[in-house]
């Protein structure tokens, strides 16, 4: 795995961070959980899903017994994004090799909501008609299954949300970390 080194200008989200945000968990593991982008919290932390969404997140993992250190988890860009904004696709252009380079080798990766769909799998309609569907994305030249579901925020505000990331934790514990 490459990572950006701490003195990172790719893009301009280097200019307001505290912290690059590198990923987490067994840096092995066969499953990757990939997210949009740090938040306040993990800004300040350095760590990927630390705030609201993360205890969503640990939450939903303890419910299927699903221990998150079992799983690498990570982010579509390194850097916050200011007020907490979608990131540009030139800012995700610009960790993709970071990306690209944590996703290779894997036996699925998981896109947690919206922006990591879209950047990953090029999707951009609903994500209820894509959620636990099983995909494949090039990483580098090496397809990749690649299952969509929610983030883990969504499940604040969408009625189902929290049953299906349930069920795609279960699913990745069941098939490819027993």
């Amino acid at each position: 795995m490459i990572s950006p080194d701490k003195d990172c200008h790719l893009c301009d989200l280097c200019r307001k961070r505290t912290n690059l945000v590198l990923p987490t968990g067994d840096l092995g593991s066969p499953v990757v959980l990939v997210g949009e982008a740090p938040g306040e919290n993990e800004d300040l932390q350095g760590k990927p899903f630390v705030g609201r969404a993360g205890d969503i997140l640990n939450k939903i993992m303890e419910e299927v017994g699903l221990e998150r250190g079992r799983v690498m988890i990570t982010n579509t860009v390194k850097c916050r994004p200011p007020m907490n904004r979608v990131p540009m696709p030139e800012e995700m252009a610009a960790c993709r090799p970071f990306l690209n380079s944590e996703l290779k080798g894997r036996k699925v990766v998981v896109g947690l909501g919206k922006s990591a769909v879209k950047d990953l799998l090029g999707y951009e309609g609903p994500m209820a008609k894509v959620v636990n569907t099983r995909q494949y994305i090039d990483v580098d030249g090496e397809k990749v299954l690649f299952i969509p579901t929610y983030h883990p925020m969504a499940c604040v505000y969408k009625k189902n949300a929290r049953e299906d990331l349930k069920m795609t934790m279960a699913m990745i514990k069941e098939e490819f970390l027993s």
